[in-house]
Formats: structure tokens, sequence, C-alpha cells
């Protein structure tokens, strides 16, 4: 199945999509809009387009476990998905994946604007492979 995943920030949103055996994540884009209404509609072309089977949404719990005010933005975020968008939704603990991400870029030797550019995209696929990995066990 074809499953798009979300990495929400304030100001950029990384999407990652995977391939139909849910095997291997790779990054798509980077949406590069604050205000949710504007995203929406930004993502809703891309699920025009691109036509995923589930979305799965990161959400960034405190290192406790416990959910903070950015969880509420994502759920937020996934009820106005799910009012234009007859697809399921899912949500993914997504802590330290921004951290994770700037580590395989820097092993990959990406620097400065380029790695500011798609940081959000691959935490979107570090999101979108711990799902699809931990829904395989």
């Amino acid at each position: 199945m074809k499953i798009m995943s979300i990495d929400y920030g304030d100001k950029r949103t990384g999407i990652a999509f995977c391939d139909i055996n849910e095997i291997l994540a790779s990054p798509y884009t980077v949406i590069t809009e604050g205000y949710q209404p504007k995203l929406v509609k930004k993502l809703s072309d891309i699920i025009a387009k691109e036509k995923p089977e589930k979305i799965v949404i990161g959400l960034p719990r405190n290192m406790d476990g416990s959910y903070g005010y950015r969880c509420d933005e994502c759920r937020s975020l996934g009820d106005e998905l799910s009012k234009i968008c007859d697809i399921p939704i899912d949500y993914q603990d997504e802590r330290l994946t921004t951290v994770m991400a700037h580590n395989a870029l820097s092993e990959n030797n990406v620097r400065g604007k380029k790695r500011k550019e798609s940081v959000d995209a691959v935490s979107a696929v570090m999101i979108l492979q711990s799902y699809i990995d931990s829904n395989k066990r």
C-alpha cells in the first residue's frame, strides 16, 4: 500500500512516501508554509496527485512519552486532513527523528542551505520507515 508521511513543523513540513510493498520510504518534498489552512490545501494537492492509501503523521511526544502542545497541533492537522480526504490517518512517535535526520545528512556531507531544505523530508522518511518497520513485526 502506498503510504504518505508528514513531519509537521511550524515553518516547514516534510513529506515522504513508501513503495507499494511497504519496504522503503523515500523523501518527496518539503512544504514551506506555517499557516495551517494553506498547508492543508497544499497537502490535499499532493494527496490528489499521489493517491496514498494511508497517511502517517509524526507525533512529537516529549522524551518522557507524554504529549505536549505540539502533539495537539499534529492531531489538529490530522483532523483537518480527514475532513477533505477519505484516507485513514495514523500517528507515529517521532521522537529524535530530526536529530537522526541531521546525523544522516552529516554522514552524507550535506551542509548549509541544502541541509535546511531537506532535513524535514528526511525526518518524514524516518517517521515512515519506523512506522513500516513497526507494523511488519
